[in-house]
């Protein structure tokens, strides 16, 4: 089995609504940045997906092509040691002049694939289109995206299109490099439910494997869909796909935290905006880990499922946390610990992508409407030039062979391993499923804690209800076992805790009081705060000062 790798990407989703069309590229700033490129090779990663969209390159007509943006940047990566994992199509439904539901969609596509192909025959690894599945459910199902369908067969229609786009494209990419590889991506959950609504828990539980199984030729009489599909007409074309399968080589599994679902009949439990439904019968639908008892397996089941359904190559192609930088860098080393363990039971898993690497925008709106939300990734561009974050000091640890250990901080279980996970009424799994029962693993408590003094003001306390919140190992002191003016108490705190920081917290916080007791005002607000810093030099720790 090949070494697991490193790979990265940055959010590049193009996707349209009505005549809009919204490019992360251009919202990142990494459109007019090439020396990001440098910044992604310095963490160590082995590979790039990067885009080579059709929406960016051919925008006005079939064949008029402006490859002057991708042939800078795919020189660069390839000059920088990293492999390009070509990617034609994230999110989109195209260029204005075709769309999902295009009876020239496909032959369109295939050959901007086959442009592609002739002007860098040197690239191995082909995504032609990132999560086919998906992009129809927001396409053609739900509405959100162009062309703005919401009906089951124009959803079945624009995955099959996608599908047999892939195909042809494949083909054309081949007949320049017969041995391109093709990673197909598509976001991998699982679906729990309360027993009335286990009918729309075993469809979706179906549904998710449609891209890779149609891509395998498996939609055939006896697959669980095959029956609805043939009844919509598509009997004919999965014939054909069954016929010329072209079985991805990277089973692309793209898991977040959202990724698993839970639905519960009882609407009353929710909020409005959570309640969906289907033709018979309304129901709440909200992330599983925030409700669900056990909690759901996660990304080591979404991985462990794929390899025993396909027995194929894994890589886990997209990983991303919005939250806190500390739960980002827990996310992205579990994400890391995950394939490692998985590879010891002789599942292969190549690799594990830093998604998101510029971070990402609008997608709490799924890219609907530019409201400005901005989850940060292992750089923050917001920033000029893009400051690396916790993420990125994670990702060089792990790329270049994890020889510093992690920061103190940011050890410890993340959020979705912890009682906070729980955000509605904890339900205990109604609907079965065969995913592994392992219990969770959990890391063991970090060594060195965040030392707080003043464990009896309104300040230390707030500050050990933020680290309680955000798993962050502390140790909360008071006057009695640490006083700011017992220099031996001091050093000899420092010495048993040693502490990864200090945030000094306490102080003389009596207004009236200290006009009339001056000198012990001085003594803790001024002197004392300053003593806790004087040992740390050995000690190793970093002093944070209240302001």
């Amino acid at each position: 089995m090949r070494r697991l790798e490193l790979w990265g990407g940055h959010e590049c989703t193009v996707n349209r609504v009505g005549d809009v069309f919204y490019d992360q590229t251009s919202r990142s700033g990494h459109e007019h940045r090439i020396e990001d490129l440098e910044r992604f090779a310095a963490l160590g990663l082995e590979a790039l997906r990067y885009p080579v969209l059709w929406e960016r390159v051919a925008p006005r007509a079939p064949g008029e092509h402006d490859w002057r943006w991708t042939d800078r940047r795919l020189a660069r990566i390839r000059e920088l040691g990293m492999r390009p994992i070509a990617g034609l199509l994230h999110h989109g439904s195209g260029p204005p002049y075709t769309n999902l539901l295009d009876q020239g969609f496909i032959a369109a596509f295939a050959a901007y694939a086959r442009a592609a192909a002739e002007r860098y025959p040197w690239i191995e690894e082909w995504t032609p289109i990132n999560e086919p599945l998906t992009t129809a459910r927001f396409s053609a199902l739900y509405g959100h995206w162009y062309p703005h369908a919401a009906a089951e067969p124009a959803f079945w229609t624009a995955l099959v299109n996608q599908i047999e786009a892939v195909v042809a494209a494949m083909a054309e990419i081949r007949a320049i490099r017969p041995d391109a590889r093709l990673i197909q991506t598509e976001d991998l959950g699982r679906t729990y439910a309360t027993r009335p609504v286990a009918h729309q828990a075993e469809f979706d539980n179906a549904r998710r494997w449609m891209t890779w199984d149609l891509l395998a030729g498996r939609v055939a009489p006896g697959h669980p869909l095959w029956d609805r599909l043939e009844g919509l007409g598509l009997g004919e074309r999965l014939r054909r796909l069954a016929d010329a399968a072209c079985p991805p080589d990277v089973i692309g599994v793209n898991h977040y935290l959202t990724s698993d679902r839970f639905l519960d009949h009882r609407c009353e439990n929710y909020p409005p905006e959570r309640i969906g439904g289907n033709d018979f019968m309304a129901f709440a639908d909200v992330e599983a880990v925030r409700a669900v008892l056990p909690a759901p397996a996660g990304l080591e089941g979404a991985l462990e499922e794929a390899w025993t359904r396909y027995g194929r190559p894994l890589a886990v192609t997209e990983s991303h946390n919005g939250c806190t930088r500390e739960e980002q860098v827990r996310w992205v080393r579990e994400a890391w610990a995950t394939a490692m363990t998985l590879r010891e039971r002789g599942v292969e898993v190549q690799a594990v992508t830093a998604w998101a690497l510029l971070g990402t925008f609008d997608w709490n709106s799924l890219i609907t409407r530019p409201v400005g939300h901005y989850e940060v990734g292992a750089f923050d561009v917001r920033a000029e030039p893009p400051r690396p974050t916790a993420i990125a000091a994670e990702l060089a640890r792990i790329g270049h062979g994890a020889s510093p250990p992690p920061h103190p901080g940011t050890q410890g279980p993340g959020w979705w391993r912890r009682d906070v996970r729980l955000a509605f009424r904890p339900v205990f799994r109604a609907v079965e499923s065969p995913e592994p029962k392992r219990a969770w693993r959990t890391e063991a408590p970090p060594m060195r804690p965040l030392l707080i003094t003043g464990a009896s003001g309104t300040l230390g306390q707030a500050l050990a209800r933020a680290c309680e919140w955000r798993g962050i190992d502390y140790r909360l002191t008071g006057r009695a076992e640490l006083s700011l003016d017992d220099g031996d108490a001091i050093a000899r705190t420092l010495d048993q805790t040693e502490p990864w920081a200090v945030i000094n917290a306490a102080g003389f916080v009596r207004v009236d009081e200290a006009e009339t007791q001056a000198e012990a005002c001085f003594a803790a607000n001024a002197e004392g705060a300053l003593r806790p810093a004087r040992p740390l030099p050995s000690n190793g720790a970093r002093p944070v000062r209240r302001k």
